[in-house]
């Protein structure tokens, strides 16, 4: 759709209309607006269905939950023996379960959980910026702080979403192809089907939170370009970029600074005797990251002149 040359969103217009018509006032007698309260605007719940109404979270998603049963369909034509007690992750996937939740997280984390995040994040200024309805937003008026804070939060609602979606949707399939039984790790521990539950919540959250600072990239990518696959590509080649760093033992002790170098720390949580070094050092390096990128990005979106 274009409007004087200019393309548009429909989806950007249903949402200024209706945070519009949230936002309806009076003029008092002085000129200024009456009723106007900053907090009312930009509501979540309105952020929320447009962003559900989105082609792309629907992708997404649906992505998501069709991932275990392709993993599925791969194993039961390559004819995976479903009691395997050895090998590596892959081996171990048909074991039981929670074996195969494992293997879900495992092969995503590597690009597939980067890549979500950052397209919720990246995407999220940025499209507004190319449709040419940021200033529209700002007009109405809306609060740059707020604008930037409720869109983060709804861009982190959605990545949680998906993050959990994956663990949940393949317990689900593991049960029904491979049923409940103890999570096998490739050096021979196991562990109980209902402590690996617990495990699988607590990989989980740390995923969530090492993710937090490709978050806190595409965030910053996403106020400092008018072009969303630059900042989701930008945040996606960074994570890339890192990983294979990582893979380079000459940098030493150097590779322990890099965002990536914890990515799979979680996997030291299945184990009868737990090592916390890791998952600690991925966390405060996670969190660190993304607090610093964050900012950044606060103080990026409050300065920027704001043309498109």
């Amino acid at each position: 759709m274009t409007e004087n040359g200019v393309h548009t969103d429909p989806a950007a217009l249903d949402e200024l209309a209706e945070a519009a018509r949230h936002e309806q006032t009076e003029v008092g007698e002085n000129g200024g607006v009456a009723g106007y309260k900053p907090g009312r605007t930009l509501r979540l719940s309105v952020e929320l269905r447009r962003q559900f109404r989105r082609r792309r979270t629907q992708l997404v998603l649906g992505f998501v939950v069709l991932l275990p049963f392709i993993l599925v369909a791969a194993f039961e034509i390559g004819q995976s023996s479903p009691n395997r007690r050895s090998g590596g992750f892959v081996d171990l996937a048909t074991a039981s379960a929670p074996n195969f939740v494992v293997l879900g997280l495992f092969v995503a984390s590597g690009f597939l959980l980067p890549t979500i995040v950052a397209l919720f994040f990246g995407d999220t200024i940025a499209s507004e910026a190319s449709w040419s309805s940021l200033k529209y937003l700002l007009a109405i008026p809306v609060p740059r702080h707020r604008v930037l804070r409720q869109k983060a939060i709804v861009s982190g609602l959605l990545s949680i979403l998906a993050l959990v979606l994956l663990p949940v949707v393949s317990l689900v399939v593991g049960l029904l192809w491979y049923g409940a039984g103890d999570a096998i790790s490739p050096t021979g521990d196991a562990i109980g089907f209902g402590q690996s539950l617990l495990v699988l919540a607590v990989s989980t959250v740390y995923l969530v939170v090492q993710l937090a600072w490709v978050a806190g990239l595409a965030l910053l990518l996403s106020v400092s370009t008018d072009a969303p696959l630059g900042a989701v590509g930008g945040a996606v080649l960074a994570a890339i970029l890192s990983q294979i760093l990582d893979q380079i033992t000459a940098l030493g002790s150097l590779r322990n600074y890099l965002p990536t170098h914890y990515s799979s720390a979680w996997i030291d949580l299945f184990s009868t005797d737990i090592d916390w070094t890791n998952i600690a050092a991925g966390v405060l390096s996670a969190v660190i990251y993304a607090t610093v990128l964050t900012l950044l990005a606060a103080r990026r979106f409050a300065t920027k002149d704001i043309t498109s």
